[in-house]
């Protein structure tokens, strides 16, 4: 697909404004390992940058190159992945990186084709991999990308369609600098989040100000469009501690839901707001505490925000006199709960009431 007169321009400037204006540093910038592209790559995704670039350091320090990580054991990675969300990215991080160990020989495929196969790499990922370490010809198309394009070339498609998609993947594809690939991704990208963000875009010192067709129609706030709005469901999560010599009871979520691999205490989930302590009165919680206790400490209910999950959480503790009475759940000393992943809900919780627990 050839680039028309009309389009040519948005190369040469953003190539430009990245070599004499984008001071924007990153420690996986103009990096060519795939093994650390992948890393910062799946890290990132639904991250912010400022929130994942620890994590990002403290993985390549505990594991410098794929053989480190494919042989570290789940419940430490999961340890170190804990707070970053979207925990299935981590899940699927030491899939491929087992993979690429046991089955590749230590070697990410260098092409987008091989790329895309590995397990957790989308188009996305595979296109940023396949550029940055290989220089190959293979545009990003992130959220990023999408404005920028959206609101230069004035594109009215939903971005959250089929139609839009395609739209989006062939015009990124079309502008995207066959010479300096990796570069003119990484250009975009930066763009995107530093000149032409989400809300009060720096249109002054846009290079594009003269030719964008969102500002010279002022419709800066109407684009990206999207097709529908996401509905967000409630859930109500009442978490029951229950103390013993010293001791919590906790269960490993392994179902195929919100939060799997993660720990958590004893969970009652209701589809309803009410008092916390009503949840003792549960039938399914009665059979599990079937001794006298006592209650020691009732939450405030605190809220998660997920991508398409609200989670509100209260919890209720209590001592109990004999141990638990459920083959779901056992017993951990409460000085080796730093060694278990729980989600952020459970970490905060914790912090709160015991000033010695630190999140990794």
């Amino acid at each position: 697909m050839k680039i028309s007169r009309s389009e040519s321009f948005f190369s040469r400037l953003l190539l430009q404004w990245d070599q004499h204006e984008n001071f924007r540093t990153m420690p996986w910038k103009f990096e060519k390992d795939p093994y650390k592209i992948w890393l910062s790559e799946i890290i990132l995704q639904q991250t912010r940058v400022e929130q994942g670039l620890a994590y990002y350091e403290r993985f390549i320090n505990e594991f410098p190159d794929v053989q480190k990580l494919a042989i570290a054991p789940e419940t430490m990675v999961m340890k170190m992945w804990e707070g970053l969300g979207y925990y299935s990215r981590c899940r699927n991080l030491l899939a491929t990186a087992r993979h690429v160990t046991d089955k590749l020989h230590g070697q990410f495929p260098d092409t987008y084709h091989g790329l895309v196969q590995l397990k957790g790499v989308g188009p996305y990922t595979a296109a940023a991999i396949a550029s940055f370490a290989f220089g190959l010809p293979h545009a990003v198309v992130d959220g990023n990308v999408i404005r920028v394009l959206s609101r230069v070339f004035g594109i009215d498609n939903p971005w959250d369609t089929t139609e839009g998609k395609k739209i989006f993947e062939a015009l990124a594809n079309k502008l995207i600098d066959k010479k300096e690939p990796g570069r003119y991704n990484q250009a975009i990208m930066d763009f995107g989040a530093t000149i032409c963000k989400p809300r009060n875009p720096d249109c002054e010192n846009c290079p594009f100000s003269k030719k964008c067709t969102a500002l010279l129609q002022e419709r800066i706030e109407d684009l990206p469009l999207r097709s529908k709005k996401i509905k967000v469901k409630e859930r109500w999560f009442y978490y029951v501690i229950c103390n013993y010599q010293n001791g919590i009871y906790i269960r490993k979520r392994t179902s195929k839901d919100i939060w799997q691999h993660l720990h958590e205490f004893v969970l009652i989930e209701q589809n309803i707001s009410f008092a916390p302590e009503k949840i003792l009165q549960q039938q399914a919680l009665k059979k599990m505490l079937s001794m006298p206790y006592e209650k020691k400490h009732i939450s405030a209910w605190q809220t998660q925000k997920l991508t398409h999950q609200t989670i509100h959480s209260c919890f209720v503790e209590l001592e109990i006199c004999k141990p638990l009475e459920s083959q779901a759940y056992f017993w951990a000393d409460k000085n080796s709960l730093q060694q278990f992943a729980f989600p952020r809900t459970i970490i905060k919780y914790l912090q709160q009431r015991d000033t010695g627990f630190m999140a990794l």
